[in-house]
């Protein structure tokens, strides 16, 4: 089983052999497949049965495309299809720019190296909080028509602006720009140090080509392959995206993904086979996206060639540098506000349109919603905690299989890796409710954790890899031959080494599980709830200072988790300079 499992995964068989990879460790990989794979497929298939009429629990045994009839005769699924792929895409799109022109302004300059700083906040905020306080900003009484009114625009109330859930779904499209750039930038940013391009470009600039030039004409090419996968992940979570949507998002009709999850929560229970065909419908839709993505990058591939060969120079770059750097400015200042919004709302005691701040200040919206919100924390932390403790073990056991068995992970590997993150969340997570329902598992600790497990997982691995992989072997060679075990080195050579590494890694997967907002809500089954379902409940027209105070909550948890991630290296290295960067 484990060889086979193995051999799916692109790691040769027998690899092990000439290498310290056998015992415990080579069980690992095969594990950590089986805790990915296996929920999706159980959920995918809980979910296409029902989408052909058969779910024996509701009397229904015989196929029958009736399903696919009512979700074609349903209301709105026409034009939030539409709205779906123009969401998707375009947000996609948007954040592939911004962070290909950010890549090629600023490659080699001292702001370019302190760059993963500045990510790391917002790679922290959950999607609600952000688009929480998001919505606190771009809201026709938000925090911006506030600061320019009434001297900039006369306006002394909240004009009639329909600009938060608007059907077009700017908002939208603006909160996942603002979360997907991020995470694009630093698969980038590692993918330009794995190619290591600074000898080639200094060969470029030699040559006469401006720094932008080369880098769009030699990098480019190069560190692409290297970031399609994390592109095809945001495309595939922007297409099928729900707690943002639920917040800003458009709601006459909703996008594809809110509205089959409103038939899945629908109290008529034959509505769930109509659902499950829109969640097939849903994978279809994002399966066709990545089909046309990849069409698209052969054709822009065989339409620039002549443009990478034409031998134009190109200038300095001073102006590309300051066009790429006014999106940045935007997106950062828009992140900014909307958490500083949080915090102002959680504090404010009356804060009346057209006023700037808050006109009074108070601490008694806190002293009333803290109460209520314990039990959600604990949820939220200790579900976080397990999901990343147990991807770390995951994690650390394949990358220590691979250094001491010498293989390499295949794309195969990687697809395998990436598919919880390019199957919409909302395709197969009825399928594993159904499951959980079925084994007596729904609402209970094993399935909340084991959900989170599988996108905390993948998100662990991309952090660690590269970190782990450029570790100098000579190390380890050198505790070896002082007679330390395999496992002897893991433990007093490589992880202390590693420290800060996994520690960041531990903090990105703790604020990926805190974000989790589908999955909780099917696993969880209403019985275990998260600050983060809090939140998104929340935001439907609760008091603003209470829901202030549940996203800022929700927000403070990963933060604390990074500020600690920094800390505890700093202080246990501080007199060691080498292990402390």
């Amino acid at each position: 089983m484990a060889q086979a499992v193995r051999r799916l995964a692109g790691v040769r068989p027998g690899a092990a052999t000439h290498r310290q990879g056998g015992g415990w460790i080579a069980l690992i990989p095969s594990l950590t497949l089986i805790c990915l794979l296996s929920p999706i497929i159980v959920g995918l298939t809980g979910t296409v049965l029902p989408a052909f009429g058969v779910m024996p629990a509701l009397g229904a045994e015989t196929p029958t495309l009736a399903p696919w009839s009512d979700l074609m005769a349903a209301p709105g699924v026409g034009r939030g299809l539409l709205v779906t792929l123009w969401v998707g895409i375009g947000s996609t799109v948007i954040s592939l720019a911004i962070t290909v022109t950010i890549l090629a302004a600023w490659h080699g300059r001292v702001w370019f190296h302190r760059l993963r700083r500045v990510l790391s906040p917002l790679l922290a905020t959950p999607h609600a909080g952000l688009a929480i306080g998001l919505a606190f900003v771009l809201a026709p009484a938000g925090w911006i028509a506030r600061l320019i009114s009434p001297w900039a625009t006369g306006w002394d109330r909240p004009p009639d602006l329909l600009i938060v859930n608007d059907p077009y779904a700017i908002a939208l499209i603006i909160g996942l720009v603002l979360k997907e750039t991020p995470f694009l930038l630093l698969m980038g940013i590692a993918a330009v140090h794995q190619v290591g391009p600074d000898p080639a470009l200094q060969v470029a600039r030699t040559a006469g080509y401006g720094p932008v030039s080369a880098w769009m004409r030699i990098v480019l090419p190069r560190v692409y392959p290297l970031i399609r996968l994390p592109i095809y992940a945001v495309l595939a979570f922007a297409l099928s995206v729900i707690d943002m949507s639920l917040i800003l998002g458009p709601n006459t009709p909703p996008t594809l993904a809110v509205m089959v999850l409103r038939w899945f929560n629908d109290p008529d229970l034959t509505m769930r086979l109509m659902a499950s065909a829109g969640a097939c419908l849903q994978i279809a839709v994002v399966a066709g996206a990545i089909a046309a993505w990849r069409l698209a990058e052969i054709v822009i591939a065989v339409l620039a060639r002549p443009v990478l060969s034409d031998g134009r120079r190109g200038g300095s770059g001073t102006a590309f540098r300051l066009g790429s750097a006014l999106p940045a400015v935007i997106g950062l200042g828009l992140a900014g506000l909307a958490l500083a919004s949080l915090g102002l709302w959680s504090l404010a005691d009356r804060w009346r349109y057209p006023a700037a701040l808050p006109t009074a200040w108070s601490l008694e919206t806190w002293g009333r919603t803290l109460p209520g919100l314990g039990r959600p924390a604990w949820i939220t932390l200790a579900t976080g905690v397990a999901a990343t403790a147990i991807a770390l073990v995951l994690v650390i056991g394949c990358l220590e299989y691979e250094r001491r068995a010498g293989v390499k992970p295949t794309n195969r590997a990687l697809w395998l890796l990436y598919t919880p993150l390019l199957v919409p969340q909302i395709g197969f997570l009825f399928g594993v409710q159904t499951a959980l329902v079925a084994t007596q598992l729904d609402g209970g600790w094993i399935g909340l954790i084991w959900s989170h497990l599988l996108f905390v997982l993948p998100y662990v691995f991309l952090a660690l890899a590269d970190p782990w992989r450029a570790l100098d072997d000579r190390y380890a060679r050198s505790a070896a031959c002082l007679g330390a075990s395999p496992n002897r080195v893991l433990f007093r050579v490589v992880l202390p080494m590693l420290l800060r590494p996994v520690l960041v890694a531990a903090a990105i997967g703790f604020s990926v599980s805190v974000a989790q907002y589908l999955p909780t809500v099917f696993a969880g089954a209403g019985r275990l709830t998260t600050l983060t379902t809090e939140a998104v409940g929340l935001s439907g027209g609760a008091d603003r200072r209470v829901l202030a105070v549940t996203a800022f909550t929700q927000t403070a948890l990963p933060l604390l988790g990074f500020a600690a991630a920094l800390a505890i290296p700093a202080i246990r290295f501080r007199h060691r300079q080498g292990l402390r960067a």
